[in-house]
């Protein structure tokens, strides 16, 4: 028996309505359960992210280089919190002394056996550059050194760029200089003496060395907390 055209229509609208919610359900159901795995395995990250900080505050102390240095230096420290880097600023007359550096890398591919210290503990250099400009004509000198182990010298310097003016200091074409070690031995020794008169020693080496580190240890420990604060919301 044919069923009227109406009738066979709303049969079909019911079927084809029924089938429709539960195609719609399903993926409904899996983004549910989707959703109970994912904060489930959010609070296990949580969980172990709070084990490690705890770990980590545990082992954090303060180098005594650093708080050395701060009692009794003229420079003022600078750094950002979640910025990686770091300067120590002073001014002399009308030329502000900048020294910039950052943080050290927790893994470093590059290292090599020739940074080994007595008793094989290996020695990690800190890139730094000593910056002098004038504040009038923002012409100046940039010196881009490393820190390195010994006690007559603490730090190398790489190579001398000069700038006329801020642009050219910031310029990423303008001309880094020559290599300290192809100049002139008797200028070597006058910059050296220059660098020695604003500030340069052993002690601020310590203290860049010990920073670098300090920071990488106290940014790890913030990174901690702000994963573990993501995964708790």
């Amino acid at each position: 028996m044919m069923l009227p055209v109406a009738r066979m229509c709303t049969g079909l609208a019911a079927r084809s309505g029924g089938f429709l919610r539960r195609q719609a359900l399903r993926p409904a159901l899996y983004q549910a359960q989707q959703r109970c795995f994912s904060l489930s395995s959010a609070a296990k990250v949580a969980k172990d992210l709070q084990a490690e900080i705890g770990h980590e505050e545990e082992q954090y102390q303060q180098a005594k280089e650093i708080k050395k240095f701060l009692s009794g230096t003229s420079f003022k420290f600078v750094e950002t919190e979640g910025d990686v880097n770091m300067n120590l600023e002073k001014e002399v007359g009308d030329m502000l002394v900048k020294i910039e550096w950052q943080l050290t890398s927790p893994f470093d591919p590059t290292a090599d056996v020739e940074g080994e210290q007595e008793g094989g503990q290996e020695y990690e250099a800190t890139d730094f550059c000593i910056t002098m400009e004038s504040k009038s004509s923002g012409a100046g000198v940039s010196f881009y050194c490393s820190t390195q182990t010994g006690e007559d010298h603490r730090y190398v310097i790489g190579n001398v760029k000069s700038f006329a003016s801020t642009e050219e200091k910031n310029g990423d074409s303008s001309y880094n200089g020559p290599e300290f070690e192809d100049i002139d031995e008797k200028l070597q020794e006058s910059l050296d003496e220059l660098l020695s008169e604003v500030g340069m020693n052993s002690e601020l080496c310590d203290f860049i060395d010990a920073m670098a580190l300090d920071k990488e240890q106290r940014e790890y420990i913030r990174w901690l907390r702000n994963v573990k604060g993501f995964m708790e919301k």
